[in-house]
């Protein structure tokens, strides 16, 4: 079967996916914010089989995967990297641009959820209100994922780290696990194709709570970028 036909086969059978979980968000968005969690949950690991079922993608993680109220910091390449935390770290609370608290019933799933929206023009306020969501996300033991880089980028490329990490960092006393991947060799950014393989996520060593900020955020970026190298060199060299 074709790319573009897999592609194809996956688009229709996400959006049909994606009503369902819809449907049954809609139903229990009023209720607990576990039931809103559990649905989420359940939509990105029924995504993540789709693509192995009909695209032949497939994921392998490394590292061990971290436990309780730390600061996943993720290279963020692809949509994918949006599906996998659910996945792996149960309930974790994202933090993400305050734009899509807007969209329809989805925004309404992502405020149910707890998750943390930024304005990103927003400067020092702003960051006192991230800083606070994410207080009370730690303190009800939830993970926090924030993309130090604040936006997807292509494999072998990278922005500069924004403030918003260092923040968490500094404030709330908590280790950063920093997370490399290479999934934007599979699921470009704004790409229609999704290529078969394995996309390599990694959780690298944590980096502990009081570093200078200047050192903590040339360290993470340090660590993410030579091991998403590193993840990207791996893939390309099984490709021949």
């Amino acid at each position: 079967m074709s790319l573009v036909l897999r592609s194809l086969l996956f688009n229709a059978a996400f959006w049909l996916w994606t009503t369902l979980a819809a449907l049954a968000a809609l139903a229990v968005i009023w209720g607990p914010q576990r039931w809103t969690l559990a649905v989420g949950r359940l939509w990105c690991a029924g995504t993540l089989g789709l693509l192995r079922a009909i695209c032949g993608l497939s994921h392998e993680v490394r590292g061990r995967v971290p436990a309780g109220p730390v600061i996943v910091a993720s290279k963020h390449q692809s949509a994918w990297d949006t599906l996998i935390f659910p996945v792996l770290l149960g309930d974790p609370a994202y933090v993400l641009k305050r734009e899509l608290l807007r969209i329809p019933l989805l925004g309404l799933c992502f405020w149910k959820a707890g998750h943390i929206a930024v304005d990103r023009s927003g400067g020092g306020v702003a960051l006192r209100r991230m800083i606070r969501a994410a207080k009370e996300a730690a303190a009800a033991g939830r993970p926090i994922v924030i993309y130090p880089e604040g936006t997807r980028t292509a494999p072998g490329s990278h922005r500069p780290y924004q403030p918003g990490v260092l923040a968490l960092y500094a404030q709330l006393g908590r280790p950063v696990v920093p997370v490399a991947l290479n999934s934007g060799l599979f699921w470009g950014r704004r790409s229609f194709e999704k290529r078969p393989g394995r996309i390599l996520l990694e959780f690298l060593d944590p980096i502990p709570p009081g570093l200078d900020r200047r050192a903590f955020l040339a360290e993470l970026e340090r660590r993410i970028e030579t091991a998403s190298d590193r993840l990207a060199a791996e893939a390309r060299r099984d490709r021949r």
